[in-house]
């Protein structure tokens, strides 16, 4: 199906606007970055909470962002957004006066993580000089640029450092949140001028993200959508998390990632006194075996998938326990997990059959060890107190390249981002002018999308071209997110606020483009 030409007075409206609101768009950025700072020095028994913003620690961010919705009327009325049971913030805007009937229209989803990684409040201080992971920039005589160049994957020339906004979540991927809130009030403003005509935007904010991938997806797709009406269902799902390269560029177009699992392997022998070790069967020693054979075949490429566009799957050794008790005994027990992340081609139950065929899982057993190879379930509760009670595999997935979401993405990006791309600079992580089309290494909430094509009770109708992958389904869905890749995650972590405006207008004129598809 042909994408409708744009019309060059709603994107030049549109370019307007996003222009206008970046200041408002990077004023929401820092405070929703600053306010685990008002909790994580508070003692708990005073109301504190030392992992605020953290996986199922968001509360006082979702609220502040909550009200800012409605205070900007970024929704129509302010019942249109609220907290679902899993704990995600949700919100729709439509217009229900441009005459299509709900059923016939296109539904988009804005699909955003809140909760960020662990901030190293004094390593910020001791190696940036003059950042505060929730503050930012505090001290700008103190700043080392030298760390901060060898520390991010991508910085701006100094002239332009400006424009950067500090703190932990700023990359990854507050960034992208905000994004859709300003998308979202445009989008409203701009009703009357057909910008939501044919399209039905819901955006989500979801938690959990970092330490349970997709887990907000995952209730939605297991919880929210069976029995659903169509106009509940996605035709596509826009990633907001960071989607920029150090290298090819910011504001990727990625419409594909490898999965992930977790592989737990717990190695049970029998302790003894250190000075008598035949006494005992060492979990440590023959763990320690499993781990080095498993580095060993993964370096040689044993049991692995090279993916033309997603690239290979990889496996590594990524936690461990050991029940011990002393450090003068032979342990008790030792556990640790692989991180695996998977490519197309590859299933779960493969992955854990590998594990269970390693030479040196049968030798463990041989001894008399207890080898227990298993996927774990993730059972913390979220902020709002919901169990997911997952098993802790998060699906690969990939969009067609000529998939329509994919093409109208690439419309949408020549419509309201090139012409404003006005950097001089096309080098490194910086704007392009042309878009991108490109995939994630690292995982996003799109993991959690895809559903098993037998009975995962989700009534599709044809015209939403879901993408059927194997024995999975999904929504087209591509990311579009502020910040670098290589920059999350990382001690100073930063993001040029200049990508906003042109992600802000990217969302607003890709709801238009894909409600003229409405039938």
């Amino acid at each position: 199906m042909n994408v409708s030409a744009p019309t060059a007075a709603l994107d030049a409206r549109i370019a307007a606007l996003a222009a206008r609101d970046l200041p408002l768009a990077v004023k929401i950025l820092k405070e929703a970055i600053r306010i685990p700072a008002d909790h994580v020095f508070v003692p708990r028994d005073k109301g504190g909470d030392p992992l605020c913003g953290l996986s199922n620690h968001e509360g006082p961010r979702l609220h502040y962002l909550r009200a800012r919705i409605v205070e900007i009327n970024a929704v129509r009325h302010a019942s249109d957004v609220d907290f679902d049971a899993f704990g995600n913030l949700v919100w729709t805007i439509e217009d229900p006066t441009d005459g299509i009937a709900r059923a016939n229209k296109r539904v988009l989803y804005l699909d955003g993580h809140c909760d960020t990684v662990r901030a190293l409040s004094g390593a910020w201080h001791e190696r940036t000089g003059g950042l505060d992971p929730w503050n930012g920039l505090v001290d700008a005589d103190k700043l080392d640029r030298e760390f901060m160049r060898r520390e991010l994957g991508y910085l701006p020339p100094d002239e332009e450092w400006d424009n950067l906004v500090y703190g932990r979540g700023s990359a990854d991927q507050l960034g992208g949140v905000v994004s859709q809130i300003i998308a979202s009030r445009i989008l409203v403003e701009l009703a009357g001028e057909g910008a939501l005509r044919g399209v039905i935007v819901r955006g989500y904010i979801t938690v959990a993200e970092e330490d349970n991938d997709g887990g907000g997806p995952l209730f939605i797709t297991r919880k929210v959508l069976p029995g659903a009406s169509a106009d509940m269902i996605p035709d596509v799902v826009i990633l907001t998390d960071s989607s920029g390269d150090s290298k090819k560029g910011a504001l990727g177009i990625h419409r594909g990632q490898r999965g992930r699992m977790q592989i737990e392997v717990k190695v049970t022998g029998r302790s003894a006194h250190g000075s008598m070790p035949d006494e005992g069967l060492n979990p440590l020693e023959y763990g320690a075996e499993i781990v080095s054979e498993a580095a060993r075949r993964h370096d040689a490429g044993e049991g692995f998938i090279d993916h033309d566009f997603l690239g290979p799957s990889t496996r590594t050794a990524s936690w461990s326990h050991l029940e011990t008790p002393s450090d003068c005994a032979v342990p008790d027990r030792f556990t640790f997990r692989f991180d695996w992340r998977l490519t197309i081609g590859e299933m779960p139950a493969q992955a854990v059959a590998d594990i269970e065929g390693l030479d040196s899982v049968k030798a463990a057993r041989d001894a008399g060890l207890t080898v227990d190879v298993t996927v774990p379930t993730y059972v913390q509760p979220t902020w709002r107190g919901y169990v997911p009670g997952n098993p802790q595999i998060y699906m690969t997935w990939v969009t067609p390249p000529d998939h329509v979401a994919i093409t109208t993405a690439v419309a949408a990006y020549r419509a309201v981002v090139s012409p404003n791309v006005t950097e001089p600079c096309e080098q490194g992580g910086s704007l392009r002018r042309e878009p991108r089309v490109d995939r994630w290494v690292f995982s996003t909430d799109g993991v959690g999308w895809p559903v098993p094509v037998k009975d995962n009770g989700i009534q599709v109708p044809a015209s939403k071209q879901w993408v059927v992958s194997g024995e999975f389904t999904h929504p087209a869905m591509f990311g579009f997110g502020t910040g670098i890749e290589q920059n999350a995650h990382r001690i100073g972590e930063a993001l040029d606020a200049r990508e906003l405006q042109h992600a802000i207008a990217f969302i607003v004129r890709y709801a238009g483009l894909l409600g003229a598809l409405a039938g």
